[in-house]
């Protein structure tokens, strides 16, 4: 280390600038930046959610305020108005901030009155999206993913611009924040972010021409008389032709808002298609655990048992019979802790129709209408612009 230029001492020509203040833009400015303001926060009477540690809580008299960070933008709700601008003053008191009023956008995410709730839309970041990789004039299509065709193999040509590549389904990832329909393309795309070949590049533009024509719809969040917790999870067996594991996927609600879902391969390959359901249990009953303890963190959770849907019976017998356990030895352990949450009345599983397995969008392609009508489904509606 040395003295900066113009900050030389003479008689001291060793010496270096003690660091009293973090600057932006180092490694460490992130983490000092959050200490300071929860430091304050805690002092400002909020607790810090143990479940989120980016969220944090106030109570006073039966109001409570909500207050989420995001490195330095901040959202704030309560259902006291007086309870918030106070808030929002003694904030002000300490830091420099500008207060926008009811949420238009927040991290580049629009909201769009709907009825009784909002619309939660990325159509500013999709029309970027498209403009950037010149394809603001291309053709829509109605899904993102053909449904008669095995995804490709890293044994084809390999795509003579793999930067270009990461650069737009990284892109695209970030719009799943708000676009459910999109993870099971997204998810297969990143799996080839070392060598993407031609093929996966085709499959790129199909996912831009399909976003193309869907840039009005968002993710619709309604107000609903009930708080109740219920999943679908589901699994496409041995779907991967390269290493012949899995895909899981799960959808969970809070009354009619679907709150989170997920596409992901599974770690193992699975023997049997009632394995590779199971193992879609776990990870579902590992998320709607972490619903449960913050809502209870928030004082909103009824207390019911969450319901888990899953389309195949033998998975569902898994979950409440020891008895299987020979059949079974080959799973790994923590898969099984599905089963004393059942056993404590945590979850209830039961077995649900294919046709009516909300988590089929996120394990395989689907011909178009069933596609559509799984979408609409996931609460993926269209807004206006």
């Amino acid at each position: 280390m040395k003295q900066p230029p113009g900050y030389e001492d003479p008689a001291h020509p060793g010496h270096v600038c003690l660091l009293q203040r973090s600057l932006y833009g180092l490694k460490q400015a992130p983490r000092a930046w959050f200490k300071r303001l929860h430091d304050y926060l805690l002092s400002a009477g909020f607790y810090s959610s143990k479940t989120d540690v980016s969220l944090f809580c106030h109570t006073t008299e039966g109001s409570k305020v909500f207050l989420l960070v995001y490195v330095d933008e901040i959202i704030m709700m309560g259902s006291n108005t007086t309870l918030v601008n106070s808030l929002l003053g003694r904030l002000a008191s300490t830091f420099k901030i500008r207060d926008l009023g009811t949420p238009g956008f927040f991290l580049g995410i629009e909201t769009v009155s709907s009825g009784d709730g909002m619309v939660l839309s990325q159509r500013r970041y999709m029309v970027n999206v498209l403009s950037r990789d010149g394809m603001t004039d291309c053709k829509p299509l109605a899904t993102h993913a053909s449904s008669v065709t095995q995804p490709v193999t890293p044994s084809d040509q390999p795509f003579e611009n793999p930067t270009q590549y990461r650069r737009i389904v990284g892109a695209l990832q970030y719009l799943t924040i708000t676009r459910p329909d999109l993870s099971y393309a997204v998810n297969r795309l990143c799996q080839f972010m070392h060598t993407p070949t031609d093929d996966h590049w085709a499959t790129v533009k199909r996912v831009l021409r399909y976003i193309k024509g869907t840039l009005h719809y968002g993710l619709c969040l309604d107000s609903f008389p009930t708080r109740t917790i219920h999943a679908y999870s589901d699994s496409d067996w041995v779907g991967c032709p390269v290493d012949r594991k899995s895909t899981s996927g799960y959808a969970v609600f809070l009354g009619g808002n679907l709150i989170s879902w997920l596409s992901r391969k599974q770690r193992t390959v699975a023997r049997s298609s009632t394995e590779a359901e199971y193992q879609a249990l776990a990870d579902v009953a590992a998320e709607v655990t972490w619903v449960v303890s913050l809502l209870r963190e928030l004082g909103l959770h009824t207390e019911q048992p969450a319901s888990l849907w899953c389309d195949n019976l033998g998975a569902t017998y898994f979950c409440a019979n020891p008895m299987f356990h020979a059949q079974t030895k080959h799973v790994e352990i923590d898969y099984h802790f599905v089963r004393d949450k059942v056993a404590s009345g945590d979850f209830v599983v039961s077995f649900v129709s294919t046709k009516d397995q909300l988590a089929d969008v996120f394990t395989k392609p689907l011909p178009g209408p069933w596609f559509t009508t799984l979408r609409d489904k996931l609460n993926v509606v269209e807004h206006q612009p």
